[in-house]
């Protein structure tokens, strides 16, 4: 089992339904300078899907969906 990656600041929002996870990452996102890490852990099935489009549309880089037993770890890279 490898390391998780290495982050600026992580929200747990585990338990917490859609849309939930993500307006803690966007309210995380504006929480971290411009080239910082953010990670959500997040146990809703929905956020596999909103929380990669989020970042695509916002313009911020996906570095990784980590996954791990009842939820997924996403970390995003605040790119603007």
């Amino acid at each position: 089992m490898t390391a998780p990656i290495a982050v600026d600041k992580e929200i747990d929002a585990r338990g917490s339904f859609c849309p939930g996870p993500l307006l803690e990452l966007i309210r995380g996102v504006k929480s971290v300078e411009v080239g910082e890490s953010l990670a959500v852990l997040s146990s809703d099935p929905g956020s596999i899907k909103d929380i990669p489009a989020w970042g695509a549309k916002a313009g911020h880089d996906m570095v990784a969906v980590e996954e791990d037993p009842g939820y997924n770890r996403f970390v995003i890279r605040k790119a603007r």
